[in-house]
């Protein structure tokens, strides 16, 4: 099947072709005809499936035929909810490319800034709004935000919304839209909790799976590195003296590593950030920004921070540390290697986490080759990298008391 061969306007199939796209994936492939013909769907998939075209291109489709008729009022027509400010911006993204022609209104509201430039742009009139659960609760609650009208209701990312705390806010938003709506519903995984939420929302829906959490990507290759925990930093220098490698994600387990990790990264000279659910959205946006630009060499992330990124040129993943959960391991490597493009993803494991290691080894049915010929194999003297003395310079800098001569001056008055 080619996009050429869906129901879709031919403002539509423009705008797929100026983005280059010609052949769906397997997602789209099933999502887009079931959502064309009005009915619930259930998607089981991970970012970088192609998952948010699947359900953006149906739902401008869909909204550009019901615009004219006795149905269409003020308010929201579709409605998608996410858990991550990142991700709602990229979804918010790809329908302003996808709807390009179609005069359709969308934007984003999300939390952790000041609402006063969302509320005008509800004012203004929207008919797509993408939105986190804290804020759309509370511009709901104000009153900006009217639902009477809502033909379309996206729950996108359904399990990381129960693993950030969100199900009790998405539970408030779905007892405020109409019952009389078409349900597109989105996981990676399929836990008990999030089927008995699935079950609630959706009616006879039709159920998609794709690329289920326990096969990798053919196109990323995967390295184990074994190594002693206090060499792991030292490893990593070495790793990305590589210049093959233009920018590397590199995956912590906690947010304070992922801080100490990018502070080791840039005094030796490697220009790093660290992105994690302690930083405020802002600057979570910002270091994002910096990563896509080239601007920064690595970001440094943790599971839940990382979740939404949506970097399709990404070379590299770095599993600085081996997640607990081996699915985890799968959703980090599935970063690289989008778009039919090739990618690299590297994993160092010390001794405790071999545990860990055997448990990604069953859940997807083969060996991580092992890198052997590296400069700190188990058993080696610990390695200390210098900070650079650009580094340590900024470093004293920095700390250098301030000047006292404005106290002396306030001292004499």
């Amino acid at each position: 099947m080619q996009f050429d061969q869906l129901k879709l306007s031919d403002t539509l199939q423009k705008a797929i072709k100026a983005k280059g796209y010609t052949t769906p994936t397997p997602i789209q492939a099933q999502a887009i005809p079931t959502i064309l013909e009005g009915r619930d769907l259930m998607g089981c998939a991970q970012t970088g499936t192609g998952k948010t075209a699947a359900f953006a291109i149906p739902t401008l489709e869909r909204l550009n035929q019901a615009r004219g008729t006795g149905d269409w009022g003020p308010g929201v027509k579709a409605l998608i909810v996410t858990p991550t400010r990142e991700l709602a911006i990229q979804i918010d993204e790809s329908f302003t490319a996808y709807g390009k022609g179609l005069n359709l209104k969308n934007t984003v509201i999300f939390g952790g800034v000041k609402q006063h430039w969302q509320v005008k742009k509800l004012k203004e009139g929207v008919d797509i709004l993408v939105a986190t659960p804290g804020r759309l609760n509370d511009l709901i609650n104000q009153g900006y935000v009217k639902l009477d009208n809502l033909k379309i209701f996206t729950l996108d990312e359904a399990d990381r919304m129960l693993d950030m705390g969100f199900i009790h806010d998405v539970k408030k938003i779905i007892a405020k839209i109409p019952k009389k709506r078409q349900t597109l519903f989105f996981s990676a995984t399929m836990p008990d909790a999030i089927i008995g939420l699935a079950n609630s929302l959706l009616t006879n829906p039709k159920k998609v799976e794709v690329a289920p959490v326990s096969s990798t990507a053919d196109t990323v290759e995967q390295k184990l590195y074994y190594v002693d925990r206090d060499n792991k930093r030292a490893l990593l220098h070495h790793v990305l003296q590589d210049p093959a490698i233009p920018t590397a994600l590199v995956f912590t387990r906690t947010k304070y590593g992922a801080d100490k990790l990018a502070r080791f990264l840039s005094s030796a000279g490697v220009k790093a950030e660290a992105i994690h659910g302690n930083k405020s959205q802002n600057a979570r946006q910002a270091s994002l920004q910096k990563f896509k630009d080239q601007k920064i060499r690595v970001l440094v992330a943790t599971d839940i921070a990382a979740r939404g990124i949506d970097i399709n040129e990404l070379s590299h993943v770095i599993n600085f540390e081996i997640p607990n959960e081996p699915e985890t391991y799968v959703h980090r490597i599935g970063r690289t290697g989008r778009a039919k493009q090739s990618g690299i993803a590297m994993s160092f494991s010390d001794r405790e986490e071999k545990k860990h290691v055997a448990a990604i080894h069953k859940l997807i049915n083969k060996q991580i080759p092992t890198v052997n010929d590296h400069p700190f194999p188990m058993g080696s003297m610990v390695v200390e990298i210098p900070a650079t003395k650009e580094f340590l310079a900024k470093a004293n800098h920095s700390a250098k008391p301030r000047s006292n001569r404005f106290r002396g001056n306030r001292g004499r008055r």
